[in-house]
């Protein structure tokens, strides 16, 4: 199959998660014999931030506006069979517009919790028509359980199934220990308001409670009047490259979910199956579904107090081992890059079927 992608950004990974998904998805997906093009707005605040050049499996179309690439877009939908709108695409609706092909019509949101609280706070959703999900064959989402009831209820979704994050093993994997990134709890994430009273609870509370201990947290966007104590360092964001070398470095590393994505639940970051990969032992904050992805207390811990992420730093490192070492078992089985080009193939063929 030939995939035509209209994204948000591949070529930059800073502040975005959807670039590192999708390039472990184009790789496996070109490892299967399928091909992908991806449409990808240059704009300047991922262009100073590039970490990938070109797309190993597929083809990278960087343009500066709509109006330029028209006839490109055009040219590689001729012979196209899936075509895919994802959320935050900046051109988003002039991309499902111009799929006027036989291609499969396709909607990925990776950001369904953010989508759905847009829509019942009657605030716009600028990545989707004033047709909602009607029109599109098959509509994706990173989130599950009753997030697809909500895509079909509120925006017409004809046929919904999730499709979740993944990790690809040849960039996240166990290496030995970086002494810049030793802590006794680690967290890697951009700064999102959303995430900060559970980032407080379960890292910045304890910093303050166990002054003898370690903390690091790497990412970017953090505003200077973050709570930060003498025993939180920081490093600036860190590219996918540094990602297994920051993890393996610390006893346990935290996951923090966006709160939209808490309350629905089924919405595991790619960031949690990042860290199993590499072995890493991992306090998660709780939420709906968790337990469909890794099973607390043997292959991950969870906190919803400050008090319970204390008592889980507190974990010998025996015990932190081994529920590193099930957690990477876990990922490499059920969550890798592989695994999700399967379920998106058998998901579009299925689709491609019902449509002929």
């Amino acid at each position: 199959m030939k995939l035509v992608v209209f994204g948000l950004s591949v070529s930059s990974s800073w502040g975005n998660g959807h670039a590192t998904l999708w390039r472990g998805l184009i790789k496996a997906l070109r490892a299967l014999g399928h091909s992908v093009v991806f449409f990808e707005r240059d704009v300047p605040y991922y262009a100073a931030h590039r970490d990938l050049a070109e797309l190993p499996g597929g083809r990278l179309v960087l343009y500066p506006e709509w109006s330029s690439v028209r006839s490109l877009v055009r040219a590689e939908l001729a012979d196209a069979d899936v075509a895919v709108v994802t959320s935050y695409c900046p051109d988003g609706v002039a991309a499902a517009a111009a799929i006027d092909t036989p291609a499969l019509r396709v909607f990925y949101d990776l950001d369904t919790p953010m989508t759905l609280d847009r829509l019942r706070a009657g605030l716009p959703v600028p990545y989707i028509g004033p047709s909602g999900l009607a029109d599109f064959d098959l509509v994706l989402s990173y989130t599950g359980g009753a997030a697809l009831d909500a895509m079909r209820d509120l925006l017409g979704a004809r046929r919904v199934a999730p499709l979740y994050g993944s990790v690809d093993p040849d960039v996240h994997y166990p290496v030995s220990a970086v002494e810049r990134y030793r802590a006794d709890l680690s967290y890697l994430g951009t700064y999102a308001e959303d995430r900060q009273q559970a980032l407080v609870t379960l890292l910045v509370e304890p910093a303050r409670r166990l002054p003898a201990h370690r903390f690091l947290i790497g990412g970017a966007q953090y505003p200077v009047g973050f709570p930060w104590t003498d025993n939180i360092y920081f490093v600036r964001h860190l590219p996918p490259a540094e990602h297994s070398a920051f993890y393996s470095s610390s006893r346990l590393t935290l996951n923090v979910t966006r709160a939209p994505m808490a309350d629905m639940g089924y919405c595991p970051s790619g960031r949690l199956f990042e860290a199993a990969a590499c072995g890493a032992p991992v306090l998660s904050d709780a939420w709906p579904g968790l337990d469909e992805f890794f099973t607390p207390g043997s292959e991950i811990l969870v906190a919803r107090t400050s008090d319970e992420s204390i008592e889980a730093t507190g974990t010998d490192d025996a015990e932190l081992g081994r529920i590193g070492r099930a957690a990477r078992e876990r990922a490499l089985t059920d969550h890798t890059a592989v695994r999700r080009a399967g379920e998106l193939v058998a998901l579009l063929e299925g689709a491609l079927a019902v449509e002929a």
